[in-house]
């Protein structure tokens, strides 16, 4: 499938621009047999934190989130270690992109499509993932949730990213590696490639992506005449 008329290429970071098991992945050998387990409830509780913030109308900012999961995944796995503790956040602001995003975004770019991150992370884990990653001057904008006060999959969210880049929503292909965050996108309006790198099985919600993607090298392909 092509995408015809887009203007932007707006992705989510986290999963799908930035490894999310990166941070334990540097310190695998501290955690032991542990690190998987670890690292899957951190991500799992992190993004559960969001939802149900959310609707219990009780916004912190993302990092507050990701050190209440880490902690939340430290204590059911029966890990006590500061130090470690630390050495993990330190390590999640400066999470490895995926080794096909740069040669992506250059091509995006190239070709003329104006380019944009939409996440739930705060305004700081963002400019430091960026900043780590090189991918600043390949980036048109840098959107965060936190100026909402409220996450992904809240429609509002999106809308940000229509208000803030002055496109309609259908001119906005917007990327995803977490299926539900691609299948609010499509509810929303935009025309949407999930990125499957793991090949999960498709959400059950109302409304799907247009095309499912593999990896981003696959994107250029979709969305430049």
């Amino acid at each position: 499938m092509k995408f015809d008329d887009i203007k932007v290429c707006a992705f989510d970071a986290y999963g799908t621009l930035f490894d999310v098991h990166a941070a334990v992945g540097h310190h695998r050998s501290r955690l032991g047999d542990k690190a998987d387990g670890v690292s899957a409830m951190w991500r799992t509780k992190q993004l559960e934190y969001t939802w149900l913030r959310s609707l219990m109308n009780r916004y912190v900012p993302f990092w507050q989130i990701t050190g209440d999961a880490l902690d939340y995944a430290f204590d059911a796995h029966g890990v006590s270690d500061q130090s470690l503790r630390d050495d993990l956040l330190n390590a999640y602001l400066q999470l490895d992109c995926y080794p096909e995003v740069p040669e992506v975004l250059a091509q995006l770019k190239d070709g003329g499509m104006q380019t944009a991150l939409l996440s739930n992370g705060s305004p700081e884990m963002l400019e430091s993932a960026v900043i780590g990653s090189k991918l600043g001057e390949l980036l048109d904008a840098v959107i965060s949730v936190h100026t909402l006060g409220i996450f992904k999959p809240h429609p509002s969210v999106y809308q940000l990213a229509v208000d803030q880049l002055g496109v309609e929503a259908r001119q906005v292909s917007f990327q995803s590696s977490n299926a539900w965050d691609a299948a609010a996108a499509a509810t929303f309006g935009f025309r949407v490639a999930w990125v499957n790198r793991f090949n999960q099985a498709e959400e059950r919600l109302p409304d799907q992506p247009d095309v499912q993607l593999t990896t981003l090298s696959e994107l250029p392909a979709v969305v430049l005449s």
